[in-house]
């Protein structure tokens, strides 16, 4: 076993966007402290998400094995069992961290709903995704549950504006879930996802009108989707694969457009570098 086997298995590339959600909502929730829960929270999240993606190569080892034989469970490099280990013991580590970081503040109850919840839907993803139609729904919700346990943490209770960015931000991972569904197709041949991208833009939009800042952002994030789009409609080798690694790395780009509509121009910019990271480990780690 190497560092890079563990590298590839958690698809690390993909945790700035983590990050980025993180901040995104605290600054939705009225919320910006630099403080040990900020740090806990950072932690326990990105340990949420590198378990979903341990346990998502366990469960989805058979199907590897004929899809993707690079994988390292299929390629021999992780056994199976060892990798299911892990993903638990990671997931059993992030709730434990959330629920600290919410009895720092005096919300402990509401952080372990959050970090109940959180794992359950990981679980449940990972477990029957494929050949679900729901599975990129319940994909939306675990991603959209990473704003609200921010919330429960710091508030112990979800303001309308967290709400309405959750609402977004699933938006969004449904349609990019669907899109990814069909990476090991060798054209692109559903387009109705899509629309799912468009509302989170639509969204997006109205929230940006207010903040010039914010209406830039929005703008690039559109252009960086529809770059995307152009690759799904050109189909050549490997461009499904590569629409989605991009549309991936775009979670951030849409993070900075929601900071910078409430006037956190700071952790928006915070969100583009997250975006810039991302994309520049994609280079060497695969996001799917």
């Amino acid at each position: 076993m190497r560092i890079t086997d563990l590298l590839h298995l958690g698809r690390v590339s993909n945790l700035p966007t983590v990050w980025s959600n993180v901040l995104a909502a605290l600054g939705l929730s009225g919320v910006a402290p630099l403080d040990v829960r900020l740090s806990l929270l950072l932690i326990s999240l990105s340990l949420f998400y590198l378990a979903g993606m341990a346990l998502n190569d366990a469960f989805d080892a058979d199907y590897d094995a004929i899809h993707r034989p690079e994988r390292p469970i299929p390629s021999g490099r992780l056994l199976r069992r060892w990798v299911f280990g892990l993903g638990f013991g990671l997931l059993a580590a992030a709730m434990l961290l959330l629920f600290i970081a919410g009895q720092i503040g005096g919300m402990g109850v509401p952080s372990l709903v959050a970090g109940n919840a959180l794992a359950a839907s990981i679980v449940f993803y990972d477990w029957r995704h494929k050949g679900c139609w729901y599975s990129p729904i319940v994909m939306g919700a675990t991603r959209s549950l990473v704003y609200l346990s921010v919330g429960l943490v710091y508030l112990g209770e979800m303001p309308p504006l967290l709400l309405f960015g959750a609402l977004a931000l699933m938006s969004y991972i449904v349609g990019l879930t669907y899109v990814a569904g069909q990476e090991n197709l060798a054209q692109f041949s559903q387009a109705w996802p899509l629309a799912f991208l468009l509302a989170a833009s639509l969204y997006l939009g109205r929230v940006a009108l207010d903040q010039p800042w914010a209406l830039w952002i929005w703008l690039a994030w559109n252009g960086w989707m529809l770059s995307a789009l152009y690759l799904l409609v050109r189909s050549r080798t490997g461009d499904i694969g590569r629409a989605v690694s991009r549309l991936i790395a775009g979670v951030a780009l849409l993070d900075a457009v929601l900071l910078a509509g409430v006037g956190e121009l700071g952790f928006a910019l915070v969100a583009l570098g997250c975006f810039g990271v991302s994309l520049v480990l994609q280079r060497e780690i695969s996001a799917t």
